[in-house]
């Protein structure tokens, strides 16, 4: 259960941080909390799978890169072992198991489209399965605010 203060952390950080030494320290004083108070309810939100990660999200196009939203259908016997194969890549993140006929989506963030593709077809040729590759046609940013 989240109170009004861990609602209010999740809404004031995605709004994102600053780069600089404590990056926390700012948030907090905005929410009237310590900063190690701060970094404490945090951890707390990610070790309840509240939060699934607190980090840079880089648009790797912007960067001169490439990424795509990748989806496979794998068999449940050897999801674990094809989630292994294609997070031993790099460019992979945002690994999820999802009820649906394509039960695995992931995106690829890499320096080239072309680099991109050679992850794909190095995950078909590790797993013997096909990658759906989804490249972004639109972009669309979709805030999610907590009330009290």
């Amino acid at each position: 259960m989240l109170d009004a203060t861990d609602r209010a952390i999740v809404n004031l950080l995605q709004d994102g941080l600053d780069v600089c030494e404590r990056p926390f320290a700012a948030p907090a004083a905005q929410l009237d909390l310590d900063e190690d108070a701060l970094i404490a309810r945090v951890q707390r939100l990610l070790d309840g799978g509240v939060l699934t990660r607190v980090g840079p999200m880089f648009d790797a196009e912007k960067l001169g890169g490439a990424f795509t939203l990748c989806a496979m259908r794998v068999p449940a016997p050897r999801f674990g072992e094809v989630a292994a194969q294609v997070n031993a890549f790099d460019e992979v993140a945002h690994n999820y198991a999802r009820e649906h006929d394509f039960n695995m989506w992931f995106v690829i963030g890499a320096a080239s489209a072309q680099r991109v593709h050679e992850v794909i077809a190095a995950i078909e040729a590790a797993s013997g399965l096909p990658v759906l590759d989804l490249p972004k046609l639109e972009e669309y940013y979709i805030g999610l605010r907590l009330h009290a």
